[in-house]
Parts: structure tokens; C-alpha cells; sequence
């Protein structure tokens, strides 16, 4: 919905070169996306600094557990992004006003229901992690702390996935950045200054996500015209059947990325149980991973609105097209990644921690992910092409492949049975990707999803 007031920040991508159209959207989100990893990353390499290498291990399991129940929400978040742009391809822009705000009550909803959970469940959830006797009591202070910002985590996600939903690629760039800011400069502040350990960098998580949340909303607000939602407080009263349709794509997505960050904490597990160098190093080597990851990412957040967009309008052809750029440009990237993490791998370790043991240790975790880095160089086309056509069924089974049968399966396999150890656990944690990558690109090339109907028919 535009009004005459001001102009859209949505994107028309049905039209118009693809090649062109994909790289210059994809660079917002994967600046973004480098972002917000270096948000998430500052937390590590100060603690890592200021507290060693328990705070490390400590930041990096409670981070993962919080991650968790983000991750769930971004499912449903994911779910309104595929379900506004699909109707912003089949042009029916009135009904965008009501899925965003169906969208914000749901995701908001589930989101203090999860910190509600965790507080319950804090001991629980800890004394199953495993986590070492000497980072515990400060994995509960972050996990607290953070948890109680959970809300604003998932308000900012919301936010980034129905712009992104929208074709606008730009304002979550800005929101990300101010929320990266604030938070070094609290987190030298909390923790390295002040003295406040993890519990520092925790604060300064939680005030760097509300801020950039709260501006967030009152940008939109101020542009509400441009952005396509009122901000009425009736538009705010969910509407029964954007309710059955975000739960109906929401929930396999949900337990997708649930699946994903679950099989993150049995492996965390898993590796506790060698000692806390070995948790220190895999979590800031998985923090590393992420950095190259996130980086790619920003290509498959691109292509899933164009690929939706170009579903809503019909056009599978140009739908095809898109996910065909998203791959090359992916293996471009993935690429310079690999070369970059065999020729200075190490020196980013030491980055993080000055503990010698963390450095011999990161050898192993090198060798042994860099065999995740084909799978995500195929996945970002073919699992955008999955969530882009809405078949939500379909990433869930995979992500079930990938999170749970392979990456623990995997993980166990190389680690306990054949005595491997750490390098054992992180190689099946490298390999378990292309559970999901090898599947969804033959579901892709097979062509049966032509058949499927549009979910904007439905809108």
C-alpha cells in the first residue's frame, strides 16, 4: 500500500536485468549480514580478552541457546517475508497492510513465550549443554541477560524479513549498523572499563538490539506511507487467516531453523565433554565460520523476494534465472573464502583468544569445515529457490536431514565411534550441509514445483 505522500520502499523485480538486480540487492544484505556478525563477534574477541578463554567458552554456549529460540522466530518472520513479496508480485499491495501487522503480534507473541521458557528453564538447559565447571555460572549470567532481549532481537529480525519481503535491501543495513555501534562502544565500556565480564557484554548486546528495534519503528512510522503499513492500532488486531497462513508456512520453517541451532547445542555438547579449550576453540571457530557464511548469505536473502516475487507474477523462467546467478555468484565467493581461510585461518583464531591451546587446536577445526563450504555455495541458490516458493514442508525435511540425522548423526559417528575426537565432531558437523544442498538443487533441476500453486492465490 503507497500513498501519494511519499514513494514505495518496495522493489519491482519481475522485470529487468537479473544478473544486475540480484548483485546490487545482494550487496545491502550482505554488508548487513557482515554486520551482524561483527555485532554478534564483538562480544567474543573482548571477552576473549578482557575474561579468557572460560568467558569464551561461556559467550559462545549461552549464545547458541538464545540463537535457538531467535532462530524459531525467524521462521515465522521468513514466512511473512515469502508471503508479502509473492503478493507484491500478484500486485495485491492492500493486503500487504494486514499480513505486516498479523506479523508483528505473532512474532512478538512467541517470542516472550520463549524467554518465559528459558528463565523457567535456565538450570535445565545448562546442566544438558555440559557446559565446563569453569565457564558455568557466567554462561547463566549471558544467557539471563540476553534472553530478557529477546524481544527485541526478534523484533529487529521481523522488521529486516518484511522489508527484505518488500525489495528493500537498504534500511536493515542502517538498523544493523546502529545496533553494531552502540554496542562496542558499550562493550569496551561494560566489560573492559567497568570490569563487568560477560555480564558487560551482555548488557551491551541487549541495549544495541533495543535501540536499533526502537528506531527501527519509529523510522518506519514517520515513513509509514513509503513503508506500506499504517501503523493504525486496528491493523494491529491479527486477522484470523494471515494467522492459519504465517502457521501454515511458519511452522516448518520454524522448525527449521530450530532443527539447525538444536543440532548446534548437542554438538556443543558433545565437544564440552573434551574441555573447555576444546569449547573455546570450537566456539570461536564456528564464530569465524559464520563471518564467511553470513557474508554468502546475503545472496540467498536477495534471491528468496526475487524468486517469490516472480513466482507471485508467474514468471518461473525468470524465477529459474534467478537461482542460477544465486549459485555463481555464490562459488565466486565461496572460493575467495576457502583460499582466505587456508592462508590465514590461524591468525583469525588468535584474534579471538591469546591461549596458545586455542591456537594448536584451531588446525583441526580448519581442516576439518572446510568441507561445509561447497554445500553453501549450492544451498544459497537452491534453499532460496525452496523458501522462495513457499514449500516449507519440503525445507523442513531437509533441514531435518541436515540438523538433526546428519549433523548429530555425523558428529557422533566420527567423534565417539571412531574415536576421532574434536577434529571428528566438527568434521560431521562440516559434512551434515549437504544433506540439505545435494537434495533441494535436485528438487530444483526435476522441475515438479512448477506444478505447485502460487501462495499468493491464496492472499
Amino acid at each position: 500500500m503507497v500513498d501519494i505522500k511519499g514513494k514505495s520502499l518496495s522493489k519491482d523485480f519481475t522485470s529487468g536485468n537479473i544478473a544486475k538486480q540480484l548483485l546490487l540487492f545482494a550487496l545491502p544484505f550482505m554488508a548487513s549480514n557482515a554486520l551482524l556478525v561483527f555485532y554478534s563477534t564483538i562480544d567474543m574477541i573482548i571477552v576473549g580478552k578482557y575474561v579468557g578463554t572460560p568467558g569464551l567458552s561461556a559467550v559462545s554456549q549461552s549464545s547458541q541457546i538464545v540463537n535457538f529460540a531467535t532462530m524459531v522466530c525467524l521462521g515465522f518472520s521468513n514466512a511473512g517475508q515469502v508471503l508479502l513479496a509473492q503478493a507484491l508480485g500478484a500486485g495485491k499491495k492492500k493486503e500487504m497492510n494486514d499480513v505486516i501487522g498479523t506479523l508483528f503480534i505473532y512474532v512478538s507473541v512467541i517470542a516472550v513465550i520463549f524467554s518465559g521458557v528459558i528463565m523457567a528453564l535456565q538450570n535445565w538447559i545448562l546442566d544438558t549443554m555440559n557446559i565446563p565447571v569453569e565457564s558455568y555460572e557466567m554462561a547463566r549470567e549471558y544467557l539471563v541477560i540476553c534472553t530478557l532481549g529477546l524481544i527485541f532481537t526478534a523484533g529487529y529480525n521481523l522488521v529486516s524479513a518484511v522489508l527484505r519481503g518488500m525489495g528493500d535491501a537498504k534500511r536493515p543495513f542502517l538498523f544493523i549498523g546502529i545496533a553494531s555501534a552502540i554496542n562496542l562502544v558499550l562493550d569496551i565500556i561494560f566489560t573492559g572499563v567497568l570490569g563487568w565480564g560477560v555480564a558487560g557484554a551482555a548488557w551491551a548486546t541487549i541495549i544495541g538490539q533495543a535501540v536499533s528495534f526502537i528506531f527501527s519503528l519509529f523510522y518506519l512510522y514517520k515513513r509509514r506511507y513509503d513503508f506500506g503499513f499504517d501503523f493504525k492500532k486496528e491493523s494491529f488486531i491479527p486477522k484470523g487467516k494471515y494467522i492459519r497462513m504465517i502457521t501454515g508456512l511458519g511452522t516448518p520453517m520454524a522448525i527449521q531453523s530450530g532443527c539447525i541451532n538444536l543440532s548446534m547445542l548437542v554438538v556443543n555438547s558433545l565437544i564440552n565433554d573434551v574441555g573447555v579449550v576444546a569449547s573455546a576453540t570450537f566456539g570461536v571457530g564456528v564464530r569465524i565460520d559464520d563471518i564467511v557464511n553470513k557474508i554468502s548469505q546475503g545472496i540467498q536473502y536477495a534471491a528468496v523476494p526475487m524468486i517469490s516475487q516472480n513466482i507471485g507474477s508467474g514468471n518461473n523462467d525468470r524465477a529459474k534465472k534467478v537461482v542460477r546467478f544465486a549459485i555463481v555468484y555464490s562459488v565466486i565467493l565461496t572460493i575467495f573464502f576457502m583460499i582466505l581461510y587456508l592462508t590465514l585461518g590461524k591468525y583469525l583464531f588468535m584474534i579471538f583468544s591469546d591461549d596458545p591451546l586455542v591456537h594448536e587446536m584451531s588446525s583441526e577445526f580448519i581442516r576439518a569445515i572446510l568441507w561445509m563450504f561447497p554445500a553453501f555455495a549450492v544451498m544459497r541458490g537452491s534453499g532460496a529457490f525452496v523458501q522462495g516458493i513457499g514449500n516449507a514442508k519440503l525445507s523442513m525435511c531437509l533441514a531435518i536431514l541436515d540438523g538433526v540425522v546428519l549433523r548429530i548423526g555425523l558428529s557422533w559417528l566420527f567423534g565417539i565411534f571412531l574415536g576421532w575426537g574434536f577434529f571428528g565432531f566438527v568434521l560431521g558437523y562440516g559434512l551434515a550441509p549437504y544433506g540439505y544442498a545435494i537434495p533441494s538443487m535436485i528438487y530444483f533441476l526435476a522441475g515438479r514445483w512448477q506444478k505447485r500453486k502460487a501462495l499468493a492465490e491464496d492472499i
